[in-house]
């Protein structure tokens, strides 16, 4: 007779990928990043290199001193705000700074279409 351990279900925190999931991350201090994400808001410790990858990755775009948005994800940027979902609820946009918007955009626009 086989014993059959099933698996627990694991949760979204083990389950999320950061370039397909994630809307944006913000990076703490002692490398705890907080990543934001459709449903979800994740605190999680990430080791120096991993950071690095995805910040040089070229999917993430710097918007604040420690604040990098997902390309991918972003659907607008308009008066300050870069919005991810089309009701551009207070919970899924992240404030970028009037005088860095105008180069956030350019860098946006690079890596695809979407209205502004």
């Amino acid at each position: 007779m086989m014993n059959v351990v099933a698996e627990e279900p694991r949760s979204t925190y083990e389950n999320f990928e950061v370039e397909k999931d994630i809307y944006y991350f913000k990076v703490g201090k002692a490398g705890l990043v907080s990543f934001h994400g459709r449903n979800y808001n994740i605190k999680k410790s990430v080791p120096t290199e991993q950071l690095n990858r995805y910040i040089s990755s070229g999917q993430f775009v710097k918007v604040s001193s420690n604040c990098y948005v997902n390309a991918g994800k972003v659907l607008s940027v308009t008066d300050g705000l870069i919005c991810f979902d089309r009701s551009c609820s207070e919970t899924k946009q992240v404030h970028v700074p009037k005088w860095r918007q105008h180069g956030v955009k350019n860098l946006l626009s690079a890596r695809k279409p979407m209205a502004m």
